[in-house]
């Protein structure tokens, strides 16, 4: 078992010299042209980019950027190397993730021989390897932009899930589960894609703590770290920043305390709430409420990242995108309010008429004349109401602002629809109202196989061509090439 554990860890290590240098090596000398140029110029002076920001990225990129030594020529050339070695970290943990799992099936209750460890260390290489050359972890891999970081994170957390589940019968087992906490506390703060990781892990801990698993047991540990996710990404994020945003707006408005007072009463009210639950649950033996305590104050401690975009807003750097100076302009940012809103679940299609519209929530601008946060836009009638006729669950051709929008929704669902009369103004126009079979055509044309199949495929066949939109799937190479067009 020793030699297992040094040859793992050897072999894990050596995967991340050989991505690392691939990635170095094939780095951009500057950037792409699109966002990465904005993370790259942010992260060299610590400025505020676009929402919902990426604090945590941009604090590793400049110090990454140090290593130009001063030759501003160099300085997209080092971040992007911080890009590359985010990558061979990736690839490392990933090898440490298959070796994990390959053990559980190899070598199962009987002993570790050198077959199954060759068995078990040839599956990492492979995995790993044929992962570090697929075509969208490579193209992320070599430029500065926060993907790359990102995959780091998800794969140690994965890889950090397997490891409670190996020291899960072990009286301190709860420190993987505050690490995983604290490292998705830190992912936000670079992209938040790493909390879709979320589910997987429920899954491993419900097949960990239950040796006799059942489908009812199964759909139950899906549902509540589906939960878990949606309380994570729609409470924990946007709801103390919203918490925050009420205590400062109250107390300046209505206390007539100087601004920012509230947002630090408000915080020291969290700290002293935390700890006071801590010492609790401690006191009354209950272990698992002082874990979850310790979750969310560790996601927290991650999370503080952003405090770095309040901070550099008030120095009105150059770039200073949304003003992100206090706790309401952060909610805003964080919630990305500038993009507007969509349907999820349940809304309107993209032919939708409007037959009335309802008030947004009003925006407040700090007043430094009168001391108050004073309502600058009471966005009075600008939320559009649909007609009810022309909505549906799972809405999945939703966009209405160009009319190229509609032509491709028609092109890739084969609308026909149904004719219903609507009245615009003083006339009366018939619609056609896609059916929810045609929404879910669409899904399937477009959203499954055009755009998640394909880009899959792109990994393991080849591209025919570098057009976002082309009409052919993919390139194998070999004779039987999918060149069918959809």
């Amino acid at each position: 078992m020793q030699q297992y554990k040094r040859l793992n860890n050897i072999l894990g290590w050596m995967v991340f010299v050989i991505a690392s240098a691939v990635f170095i090596l094939t780095s951009e000398p500057t950037m792409s042209y699109w966002d990465c140029g904005e993370y790259i110029s942010t992260s060299y002076k610590l400025e505020v980019g676009h929402a919902p920001g990426a604090p945590l990225f941009q604090m590793i990129g400049r110090f990454f950027s140090l290593f130009a030594m001063g030759d501003v020529t160099k300085v997209a050339r080092m971040i992007n190397t911080m890009s590359a070695l985010s990558s061979g970290l990736t690839i490392l943990f990933l090898f440490w993730s298959i070796t994990m799992l390959a053990k559980k099936f190899v070598v199962r209750n009987e002993e570790m021989s050198k077959a199954k460890m060759h068995l078990i260390f040839a599956a990492g290489l492979v995995g790993s390897l044929a992962y570090t050359f697929t075509d969208s972890f490579w193209f992320s891999a070599v430029e500065g932009e926060v993907y790359a970081m990102s995959s780091f994170f998800t794969a140690i957390v994965f890889w950090a899930m397997l490891k409670w589940e190996e020291h899960a019968d072990e009286s301190h087992n709860y420190r993987w589960l505050i690490l995983i906490a604290y490292l998705m506390g830190l992912s936000i703060g670079v992209h938040m894609l790493n909390l879709l990781t979320i589910p997987a892990m429920g899954m491993i801990w419900y097949f960990r703590k239950y040796k006799n698993p059942n489908w009812k047991g199964i759909l139950l540990a899906m549902t509540v770290s589906v939960l878990i996710l949606g309380t994570v990404m729609s409470v924990i994020i946007p709801g103390v920043l919203k918490l925050a945003a009420l205590f400062e707006r109250f107390s300046v408005n209505s206390l007539s305390l100087p601004f920012n007072i509230g947002t630090i009463i408000f915080f020291l009210i969290l700290i002293a709430s935390i700890v006071f639950g801590l010492r609790y649950s401690a006191n009354k033996l209950q272990p698992a409420w002082n874990a979850i305590l310790l979750a969310f104050s560790f996601i927290l401690i991650g999370y503080s990242s952003f405090f770095m975009l309040v901070i550099r807003s008030n120095a009105d750097t150059p770039i200073d995108e949304n003003n992100p100076e206090n706790a309401m302009y952060l909610l805003a940012y964080l919630n990305r309010e500038q993009y507007g809103d969509w349907p999820i679940l349940n809304g309107p299609y993209y032919n939708a008429p409007a037959i009335d519209h309802e008030n947004g929530s009003p925006v407040y601008t700090k007043d430094k004349k009168t001391g108050r946060y004073e309502i600058t836009d009471k966005r009075e009638k600008v939320e559009p109401v649909y007609d009810p006729r022309f909505t549906t669950i799972f809405p999945r051709m939703w966009s209405n602002r160009e009319a190229r929008h509609a032509r491709e929704y028609i092109k890739w669902g084969g609308i026909q629809g149904v004719p219903v009369q609507v009245q615009l103004g003083e006339k009366t126009e018939t619609l056609m109202k896609p059916t929810f079979g045609e929404n879910l055509t669409f899904m399937w044309n477009y959203q499954v196989i055009h755009m998640y199949y394909r880009y899959f495929m792109w990994n393991f066949a080849g591209k025919q061509n570098d057009f976002h939109s082309a009409p052919y799937l993919w390139d194998t190479g070999l004779v039987f090439n999918c060149t069918k067009r959809l």
